[in-house]
Parts: structure tokens; sequence; C-alpha cells
């Protein structure tokens, strides 16, 4: 059915939880053969390639989420799309699809212009520091300099279609999205595999990535564009899709301008840490981070795909319920960590040694101490979807002075004092708990509570 919003029931919960625990045992599956086949040097150079993806995501700017958003607001019944806030009055039982149109032709223009932005920044600037990095790199130069150019176009062609995302999510289409995700990770999974075993290194695993990204956009326009779907929406008037774009404009920077300072403390050390530690320090850290970001991803599970929900919740004004969701979420959160983490400190180092890795986890304290900073980082996160839900940024000037404190403690706790590996772990911690970690989740349980 092409009209309204689909319902997110428990079969799209439990797809979530079956998409994310593949897309995680794919990397768990995955994670192996790298540590196994590549050496720590490698390995290392791999963390600063999965940061580079991030740029993705950062570049982005907040639109996806805004998008998908706006997408749900028009599916809901909405007429006329706001800068802040839900314009309740404009509320009908039919889809506008001129405005889905407008929307849609809106989206298409920014990505392609997001997109270039992206090429040049990563051939102009991406390139110099990535050849400053493996300058004296032990491993084959050649393989090196031919994944980082297969992960610019990765990267590109992402970024160019990243806008299917946002369609599939805004319809609450969880399920076939989470089905389309883990068809995804089968073939990039699949190809890394074996490329990796065929002595393929780092070249192997950006291209997988590459074909797993070519099936994932084919099949997200054959689920939203259906016959029905291409029948209804007519052709896009320019002129209002830029009235469109300006009215998601606002808060889609804000949320841009969040994402850049949650980057700069979630990702900041992996980039600025090997120009003063060495990239087999790096590796350790980041394969650490990738199984706390697993975690991560795993206990948010029950919020991401009760999204669309929770924004036609906020449309319609149902603060009940979105308590209720918010409890159930920071709940699943909350176990997740604490039962991931235990497992992660009692047996991630003798699983490594098991499989004869050339690159090990950090140090327990060092361990726990992230499992903690990660776990407070989620939380709040989680806290600030609830609000942005509701078309309110509140804290896009928090997240970049907390990305800025983040760099500055960074350079002081790497460069005069020191610090190595601690500093790198402590530095974003130490930047959120000053103020973000606290104040969202507070903000939300003082609104549910009323």
């Amino acid at each position: 059915m092409t009209d309204g919003v689909e319902n997110i029931g428990r079969k799209d919960v439990v797809w979530s939880y079956i998409a994310t625990a593949f897309t995680i045992g794919a990397g768990v599956i995955l994670l192996p053969f790298i540590l196994h086949t590549l050496p720590a040097p490698a390995v290392g150079l791999w963390t600063v390639f999965q940061t580079v993806n991030m740029l993705t995501i950062l570049l982005d700017f907040g639109f996806s989420p805004s998008f998908a958003r706006n997408i749900t607001y028009i599916f809901s019944g909405v007429r006329h799309l706001k800068a802040e806030g839900i314009d309740h009055n404009s509320l009908s039982n039919s889809v506008d699809y001129q405005l889905l149109s407008d929307t849609i032709c809106a989206m298409r223009r920014f990505y392609r212009i997001m997109a270039l932005a992206l090429l040049a920044l990563l051939f102009i600037a991406g390139t110099p520091y990535f050849f400053h990095i493996i300058d004296g790199y032990e491993g084959s130069r050649t393989d090196a300099i031919a994944a980082w150019f297969i992960l610019v176009a990765v990267n590109f062609y992402n970024l160019y279609t990243m806008y299917y995302d946002a369609l599939l999510s805004g319809k609450g289409y969880v399920k076939r999205s989470k089905q389309i995700i883990m068809t995804g990770q089968a073939v990039y999974l699949l190809i890394a595999i074996i490329a990796l075993y065929c002595g393929g290194g780092l070249t192997a695993i950006v291209s997988a990535q590459l074909a797993s990204f070519l099936i994932r956009r084919f099949m997200s326009y054959r689920v939203f564009f259906t016959h029905e779907m291409r029948s209804l929406l007519p052709e896009a008037d320019k002129n209002a899709g830029r009235e469109v774009f300006n009215a998601i404009l606002p808060n889609a920077v804000k949320t841009g301008l969040t994402q850049l300072g949650g980057f700069a403390v979630n990702r900041a050390s992996v980039l600025i840490a090997p120009i003063y530690v060495g990239l087999t320090d790096v590796a350790a850290f980041g394969i650490t981070m990738q199984v706390l970001d697993i975690l991560g991803g795993l206990g948010t599970v029950y919020y991401q795909a009760n999204t669309p929900k929770i924004a036609q919740l906020r449309t319609n004004g149902d603060i009940r319920q979105v308590g209720r969701l918010f409890w159930q979420a920071e709940g699943m959160l909350i176990l997740t960590m604490f039962v991931g983490g235990i497992t992660f400190l009692a047996f991630g180092n003798w699983a490594l040694q098991l499989i004869g890795s050339d690159t090990q986890f950090l140090p327990a304290q060092m361990m726990a101490t992230m499992i903690a900073i990660a776990w407070l980082e989620k939380n709040h996160a989680v806290a600030a979807g609830f609000i942005q839900a509701k078309n309110e940024i509140p804290f896009f000037i928090p997240s970049l002075l907390s990305g800025g404190a983040t760099i500055i403690l960074l350079w002081l706790m790497l460069s005069p004092l020191g610090m190595g590996l601690w500093g790198m772990i402590l530095a974003p911690g130490l930047a959120q708990i000053v103020y973000q970690n606290w104040k969202w989740p507070s903000v939300v349980i003082k609104e549910i509570r009323r």
C-alpha cells in the first residue's frame, strides 16, 4: 500500500534486531580474517579508512534524518513543512504527492552537490594526508594506494545515493530496509573473505564495500519506487523543491553541526593520533572502538527501529507513548552495554590470541573506561533523538563545543603531556561528561513526566 506511513510493529523491531545481529555478525566474522591476514600497521590503516567512511555521514550534514522525518510527516498527512515544529493545522487524511515529489527533488539536488564536495575534499585534503601517514608504511604501498582510491569512489557513491535511506525510513519500511541491509552485508562479507584469502589486502575490503552499496541502492529503488508510486508522483516543481529545501534547511544544518561535533568527539582521535603515535597503537585502539561501536549499535536497535513511530507520535502529540518508548529504549541500551561489556572484558583478548592475531585489544582498564564512556555517549544520543523527533535541535551548539574541546584535549594529552592511548580515551569522555552526557536525558525525562 502506498498511502500513509507503514505501521511499525513487532515484526519490524524483530527484523531490526536480526539485521543488526547479522551486521554485527558480519563484522565479527570478518574481523578475525582481517586480523589473521593483515599485519598490525595495515589494521591501523584500515581503522583510519573506517574513520574516513564516517566523513560520508558527516557531509550528509544532518539532512538524512531531517529528510526522513519530513517524509514521515508527508505520509502522515502534513501538507506544509515548517522550519521548526510541525504544522498540525495542515494535517489531512491523504498524502500530498506533489509535496512528496518536490521533497525528493530537493533531496537529489542536495546529495549531488554534497557528493561532489566530498570528492573534492578527499582528493585535495585527504590524499596528501593519506600519503603522509603511509610514509614508512611496512605493508604493500600498492595495495594501500589502490584501496585509498577505491575508498574515495565508495564514499562518493554512498553519499550521492544516500536519500534512498531517508525515503525507506520515512515511509516506515523498517523490515524491508533491514532485509536490504542484510543482503548488502552478505555480499560484503562473501567478497571480502574470499578476496582476503586470495591476498587482496585492504583493496579486497573496500572493493567488497563498493559491491555492497551497489546492491543495496538497486534494491532500495525497487522497494520505494514501485509502479504505483511512480504513477502517483507528479513532475517535481523545482521552485517548490527549493521551498521544501529551505524549510528543512535550518534544523538540518543544526543536526549537521551536531554531527560535526559528534565526529570530533568520537573520531578525531583516530585521525590525529597517527601523527603522534604509531599505527600499531592506532590498530589496538581502533579494533577496541570497533567492538564498542558494535555494542552501541546493538544497544540502540530498539530506538532506531521505532524512529518513524516516534516522529508519528510527536506529530500526534502522544507524550505518554513517547515516554513508554523512551524507557524501553533506555532499558535495552543499558542491558546490552552491561552484558556485552562484561563479555568483551572477559573474553576479548583471549579470542584474539585464539586466532593468532597480530593485533590485540587494549588492556582491561582502558577497555573498561572506554565501555563507560561509550554507554554515556549512546545514552545521551538516544535522548537527543527523542528531542529531535519533534523537529527541534537545541543541542547543536553544545555538540560543537564538545567537539572543539575534544580536539584541544587530544592535542594537550598527545603532544605536551605525552599520554598516548590514555589521551585518546579520556579526551572525548571528559569533553562530554561536563554537559551533554547528563543534559539531554534530563530534558526528555522532565518532558515525559509532566
